[in-house]
């Protein structure tokens, strides 16, 4: 969440600031209001816990002196009425300061487009040519078909549309992207591999920033109050929940020295809202698997390690040599934490669209202020750190991309060089 003293300090900036990602400035002045209310209602607690100490003080050397005190006593049960009122209203506001602003985004950064949507997101820059073909390029549905990969018809049966089966080649395709892409993060790259739960409380969720703001999208078991993760982004980030990254218990965090962490996980969305926007074959599924980038770094270089970063999510594509290309999202297409996002988009020719495989985010201290996620500085000083993420990237529109982009003639697929070693074969076949 943002930090409450820009509300209290700076309104009317962030209320500009904010206006950017569509927040009205009601919502802001809601937190302000209540933050004007909670501090006062500390205030009026500690003056009234004061006049009671000293009134009881007078009681008791009033009482010595054999003096009638139950008129003083009875005021000081007052007082105590009054400051136990004044706890229970404080408790509620509290509470209702926190949820607001658990539903207010990240400031965006200045630099960032202004704009409502992703009509505004700006193209930073494209990477290898478009594939051209002296034969109709067919879609990866097509393709899935003629190399026997996806099995969407089982994958209803066996739990509903947006589970599809991946076999034959297309699972030995996927484990094997899954085993490159981890390879360069941790050889190449410096990050440090973990194999997370896939299963996350309600307070892990929430310090990422899914709780409150995307219930309705996640997968939630009532019996125990476990969420299904969306993306290896919430275990991997809470790891460091409510710890100091000191140097000694924990790695030191420099300028220089960013931790870095790396994970492959299946993820679980449902998408809700989601209908009729590209729900085709394996385009958007409810359950996909994605190698995730997690770096916690010094508050001065957060947005140098995000140009860092897409870099990193850059090499995995160039690598294959898939024809991609970079935008900067604009303040009203950034996900809810971010302040300053890249997406990275792989062109698909049988769907004839761009498709986004990757999205790269500097949260700033936003995630870390709820996650109460520190280091201690040069200075011995414990501070926010911040946090970037990004996926290093999404399997399912990777493999369209890399179908469609790499496919032959005769309906067989091309293995990119970096990738036989892994996958044992330089093409996809046709099954007969």
């Amino acid at each position: 969440m943002i930090d409450i003293k820009k509300i209290r300090e700076e309104f009317d900036a962030t209320v500009e600031a904010l206006a950017r990602r569509g927040v009205e400035a009601q919502t802001i002045a809601k937190a302000r209001d209540l933050d004007i209310k909670r501090r006062e209602l500390i205030t009026e607690s500690e003056t009234l816990k004061q006049q009671r100490n000293s009134a009881s003080k007078e009681i008791g050397m009033a009482a010595k002196a054999g003096q009638d005190v139950s008129e003083a006593k009875a005021k000081v049960r007052a007082i105590g009425d009054r400051i136990a009122e004044i706890e229970n209203d404080l408790e509620a506001v509290n509470s209702d300061l926190r949820e607001t602003m658990l539903m207010i985004p990240n400031i965006p950064a200045p630099e960032i487009p202004t704009g409502p949507d992703s009509s505004c997101n700006k193209v930073v820059r494209f990477n290898g040519e478009e594939p051209k073909f002296d034969f109709e390029p067919l879609d990866h549905i097509a393709l899935g078909e003629k190399l026997g990969l996806f099995d969407f018809p089982r994958g209803v049966k066996l739990t509903g549309t947006g589970f599809p089966v991946i076999m034959g080649q297309g699972a030995r395709l996927q484990r094997a992207l899954i085993q490159y892409m981890l390879d360069v993060h941790c050889r190449d790259q410096g990050y440090t591999e973990l194999i997370p739960p896939y299963i996350v409380n309600t307070a892990s969720m929430t310090g990422t920033g899914q709780l409150p703001k995307f219930a309705e999208d996640l997968y939630h078991s009532n019996a125990d109050d476990f969420w299904l993760i969306p993306t290896a982004e919430v275990p991997v980030t809470n790891l460091y929940r409510d710890d100091i990254f000191d140097g000694i218990k924990l790695p030191k965090i420099t300028k220089d020295n960013p931790v870095k962490l790396t994970a492959y996980t299946p993820c679980f969305r449902r998408e809700a809202g989601s209908a009729g926007k590209m729900t085709r074959g394996m385009l958007r599924v409810h359950q996909f698997d994605k190698v995730e980038m997690v770096n916690f770094v010094h508050p001065e270089t957060s947005f140098e390690q995000l140009e860092i970063l897409v870099t990193e999510a850059e090499a995995i594509l160039k690598g294959l040599g898939l024809h991609y290309r970079i935008l900067q999202l604009c303040s009203g297409d950034m996900g809810f934490s971010a302040s300053k996002c890249y997406d990275i988009e792989l062109w698909a020719p049988g769907e004839k669209q761009w498709l986004e495989v990757s999205s790269c985010s500097c949260f700033t201290d936003f995630q870390a202020r709820r996650l109460n996620c520190r280091f201690r500085d040069e200075n011995g000083k414990t501070q926010l750190v911040h946090t970037l993420n990004g996926s290093g990237v999404a399997l399912p529109r990777l493999v369209v991309a890399l179908l469609e982009q790499f496919q032959q003639a005769d309906g067989s697929v091309i293995i990119p060089e970096v990738l036989r070693p892994y996958f044992g074969a330089d093409k996809l076949e046709v099954v007969k």
